[in-house]
């Protein structure tokens, strides 16, 4: 039985290995990205210091590079803030399931109670 559900589902399990395999690579491209950046940056600081570039180029330069790592930072900032979302969606719908639980158990008692009045005044 379990080598037959090893086989029907290998095509399965086979594209979402590789789907895993191709978000891994992503991930670390973007990372990638922002490193080389850095390094970027670095050699530009460098060309000015030794004066290969001018201050107008070096300025503009700097501010394309400083632009897209702020995009880079803010998406991975986006990333974090929206996993923190869905925990806290999460914790405030346990809270309200919680809180709806004790009050259906309120009104439970308190239906209790009036029975337990009406029987003593019988």
């Amino acid at each position: 039985m379990f080598l037959a559900d090893d086989i029907v589902l290998f095509p399965v399990k086979s594209i979402l290995s590789l789907f895993r395999e191709i978000y891994k690579a992503a991930v670390q491209e973007m990372a990638d990205e922002a490193d080389s950046l850095r390094n970027e940056l670095g050699q530009l600081y460098l060309q000015l210091e030794s004066g290969a570039i001018d201050e107008t180029a070096f300025d503009s330069r700097e501010q394309q590079i400083l632009d897209r790592l702020d995009a880079i930072e803010a998406r991975d900032a986006g990333e974090d803030d929206e996993a923190d979302d869905e925990d806290v969606e999460e914790e405030e719908e346990d809270d309200v399931e919680e809180e709806d639980e004790e009050e259906e158990d309120d009104v439970e008692e308190e239906d209790e109670e009036e029975e337990d009045e009406d029987d003593d005044e019988s």
